[in-house]
């Protein structure tokens, strides 16, 4: 049997996005999941970086919260 990566699937920064400002949390697996997204492209698109800014503003503002 072939050992299986466990890279997350390939999921837009914006549906990432959606689910998180949808159940107003931030979980370790869509952490990994924004990362993952982030770090697969050489430069953020001006989307990219307008919704990575939702979400720092949406967690100072106390809007989303940190869930383990």
């Amino acid at each position: 049997m072939m050992p299986t990566n466990a890279s997350p699937p390939k999921v837009s920064v914006e549906d990432i996005v959606e689910r998180i400002f949808a159940f107003r949390q931030i979980t370790s697996i869509d952490q990994k999941l924004l990362r993952s997204a982030l770090l697969s492209t050489q430069s953020l698109s001006e989307s990219d970086q307008v919704q990575l800014n939702r979400v720092f503003e949406g967690l100072r503002n106390g809007i989303i919260l940190v869930v383990e």
